[in-house]
């Protein structure tokens, strides 16, 4: 693939995921300008095979796609789609399931890895998921604080199940009730926590809850 389709590939990528191209280079551990200077003043001239290697799989890309040739082979079967991997981006910001945190600006600092396969048998987009931690304790016994919750993003109306939503500029994890026109309730499975009615207009859903891990 020519230099300048690779660069622009690279920032349609960036694009979809809705990450900088500083917060990639951070991730590659680079200087943050990295790939700035890559795509607009075109130096390094190419992607270094590691860095490539890295960003292909956090975008469950073809390493093709960002530089590197294609490889012709008549004896090699296909790589089997079960082998196949998604780095998922982990952010570093945290849903509160306790009395709601202060949303932080989103941030890619790693990744987690799932296999393609498993994903795709979850019915998600590798491109519409990301992964937060869960803090505090509203959500006890299904959700634990030091969680991680794989959130994919939602288009269109909620509907009920464990939601992360934006509430009066906080991000918060909870289960939806949807039933009344114009109302969402957000419940808290900790029955120490009571309901809180809101107006539909009130609340932006950020995505569905659709996995958990956590420590024993």
């Amino acid at each position: 693939m020519e230099t300048d389709s690779v660069r622009r590939r690279l920032l349609e990528l960036a694009e979809e995921r809705r990450v900088s191209l500083t917060r990639l280079s951070q991730m590659l551990g680079k200087n943050p300008s990295y790939l700035q200077q890559f795509v607009r003043k075109g130096s390094p001239r190419k992607l270094e095979e590691q860095d490539r290697g890295m960003l292909a799989r956090f975008f469950g890309v073809d390493e093709t796609e960002l530089g590197r040739a294609a490889e012709i082979s008549y004896d090699a079967p296909e790589v089997p789609a079960r082998t196949r991997w998604v780095d998922v981006p982990r952010l570093e910001i945290e849903a509160s399931a306790g009395p709601g945190s202060e949303l932080a600006a989103d941030m890619v600092f790693d990744t987690i890895r799932f296999s393609a396969r498993w994903l795709r048998a979850m019915g998600l987009q590798p491109e519409r998921v990301s992964a937060i931690a869960v803090s505090g304790d509203s959500m006890d016994p299904t959700l634990r604080d030091g969680d991680e919750i794989l959130v994919e993003r939602i288009a269109g109306p909620p509907r009920n199940g464990i939601h992360v939503v934006r509430l009066g500029g906080s991000l918060l994890v909870k289960r939806l009730e949807t039933a009344r026109p114009g109302l969402i309730v957000l419940i808290s499975d900790n029955p120490a926590y009571p309901p809180v009615e809101c107006a539909a207009g009130d609340v932006d859903v950020i995505g569905r809850v659709v996995w958990k891990g956590g420590r024993i």
